[in-house]
């Protein structure tokens, strides 16, 4: 086993250049502190962009994993496993859905969403009805079909020719999708409850009920992208809980796992019938050691004190954050729901949403952004108080230097 020491200059020679990591190399997290190989520590409010929603080495997932480790690890789909079918009945119990597929990322599970809406169309009313409309600044993964689907061209700028019948509404503008739908046409409609990378930008409920009427006139399914906002994150289990609305496709992955890879699909039994044997497919999908995890994850968060926990969590770090915002001119509005909140910055700020990220690392937090204009945030839902309370301190001091 190759034990030579590592820095970050080594990412520069062998890895794809994708991503342009930081200089902090983090090697040991507990709870909601991260420490780098250096050794110094940090309070982290990012999350792994809403992933680990128990925090780091949370002892629950721990112990999972390792009791299953013990056990098997993976089968092929030819069988099935009995982590993936206890966790599927208990996704089934606790939401909407009854039926559920298993994938890895949140793209797999949007990927997954979007052919079994065309697929359901096809066999219930004909190829032409094979038509997406999703919404400008929407994000729903990186394969080429969900980087089609998400409505930020930069995304799939030179990986063109794209998939075809898909358009782009204007997200909570109910008319925008009045003018796009057909019954004839339209398959689905998908949108996020919250927009997470196009700026942390909440959906009107009128606008998400007016979507799933239109989508109930016009034959279309509607479709929730809960990669980001599932899994306790605002307060609810899964968002369209907090709106009221129920969709008939739901994706779900980041927090699903608490930091091991997993994702789901989750659909009503009419809908699940069109993708009948052999249409669809994950090698990983499912595999015991990951849904193992995810059980001990939404058996822990779906309790009602985690979830109550959240959002006494979200009002001080919201009001904490304006407080900041407003004392330095910073921030116009924190926005978002639970513990997805976008903290907008100010005119005089616009486009140096990562100078924030830079400063907050040097005086040991971390935060994200959410486009050039909105610091995100997205801890996990069960940080301590102090946690709180220090991080802010400490991103107060970054953003003092930063006016200075």
């Amino acid at each position: 086993m190759n034990k030579e020491p590592v820095s970050r200059e080594l990412f520069d020679e062998v890895m794809v250049p994708n991503y342009a990591p930081g200089t902090v190399v983090p090697v040991r997290g507990e709870g909601s502190r991260i420490w780098g190989q250096d050794g110094r520590e940090f309070v982290d409010l990012a999350g792994g962009i809403a992933v680990t929603c128990l925090g780091h080495s949370h002892p629950g997932l721990v112990g999972a994993l390792t009791d299953q480790a013990e056990k098997i690890w993976h089968l092929s789909n030819v069988m099935t496993n009995e982590p993936a079918l206890r966790l599927a009945k208990t996704l089934c119990d606790l939401t909407f859905a009854e039926r559920v597929f298993f994938a890895n990322s949140g793209a797999e599970a949007n990927e997954a969403a979007f052919k079994l809406a065309r697929r359901y169309a096809w066999e219930h009313f004909g190829p032409q009805k094979h038509e997406i409309i999703s919404f400008t600044n929407s994000f729903h993964g990186r394969t080429l079909f969900t980087v089609s689907v998400g409505g930020q061209p930069k995304y799939l700028e030179g990986f063109e020719p794209a998939p075809g019948g898909i358009h782009h509404a204007e997200f909570n503008n109910l008319e925008s999708v009045k003018a796009l739908i057909s019954k004839e046409k339209t398959c689905a409609v998908v949108v996020e409850p919250i927009q997470g990378e196009g700026g942390v930008m909440p959906a009107d409920p009128a606008f998400l009920e007016g979507l799933r009427q239109l989508c109930d006139d016009n034959d279309a399914l509607l479709v929730f992208d809960e990669v980001q906002t599932g899994v306790g994150r605002t307060g609810h289990l899964y968002a369209y809980e907090m709106y009221g609305v129920v969709p008939d496709i739901l994706s779900s992955a980041k927090g699903l796992g608490g930091g091991f890879p997993v994702s789901a699909m989750l659909t009503t039994a009419k809908v699940a019938a069109s993708f009948g044997v052999g249409t669809h497919g994950s090698t990983y999908g499912g595999n015991a050691l990951a849904c193992a995890v995810a059980q001990k994850v939404i058996d822990t968060v779906s309790q009602p004190e985690i979830l109550k926990g959240v959002k006494v969590r979200s009002e001080r770090l919201r009001k904490g954050m304006m407080d900041i915002g407003v004392r330095y001119g910073v921030f116009s509005e924190v926005r978002g729901a639970g513990l997805l909140l976008g903290c907008v910055l100010t005119e005089s700020w616009q486009g140096k949403a990562k100078d924030f990220v830079s400063a907050g690392l040097d005086e040991g937090v971390m935060v994200l952004v959410a486009g050039g204009n909105v610091v995100r945030l997205a801890p996990s839902l069960i940080i301590p108080e102090t946690d709180i309370e220090e991080a802010l301190s400490r991103f107060e001091a970054a953003v003092a230097k930063l006016c200075q």
